[in-house]
């Protein structure tokens, strides 16, 4: 039985997501994020990963990056929250979806897109509405740059994850 079921989305109100079709346990493995492995040059060189629309792009490691933008890729379906219940895992080219708490069933799987704070941040809006949602789609470790009321949530986040 799949741990997942498509969905009209509670963060994306125009898009579908991914929603736990039963409880899920901290750690399980839901689902593989396929695509193409690509270069980096290509990366660099198509119109295709243009910031002006959608990008389903990982960096794998210094030489490649994984396309997920095909219909197959049914984890691409993953919206970003600011407070996920889910992760990226990957190892050399394969990309897992893992769960890092316990979902329950009915919940929409979640991810933190892991985006950079830079001078585009702007132009990715987050529609999360979670309590530490910052207003924008930005890495957990940089949101206090947004808004420096994350500063200490995220200081007291990083000592309790590091202990």
């Amino acid at each position: 039985m799949k741990l997942y079921k498509i969905n009209k989305s509670e963060i994306d109100k125009k898009g579908q997501g991914l929603y736990a079709a039963r409880d899920i346990k901290k750690g399980e493995k839901i689902i593989n994020y396929i695509g193409k492995i690509i270069t980096k040059k290509q990366t660099e060189e198509s119109d295709k990963y243009d910031n002006n629309k959608p990008i389903y792009l990982f960096t794998l490691n210094k030489k490649y990056d994984l396309d997920g933008d095909f219909n197959w890729n049914t984890a691409r379906l993953i919206n970003h929250s600011c407070d996920n219940n889910c992760d990226y895992d990957g190892k050399g080219l394969k990309l897992w979806v893992t769960s890092i708490k316990v979902i329950k069933k009915g919940e929409e799987l979640t991810c933190d897109y892991g985006f950079g704070y830079d001078d585009n941040y702007k132009q990715f809006q987050c529609n999360c509405k979670k309590k530490n949602c910052c207003g924008f789609i930005v890495r957990s470790e940089s949101r206090w740059r947004i808004n420096k009321k994350f500063s200490m949530s995220n200081k007291e986040n990083l000592i309790n994850n590091s202990c």
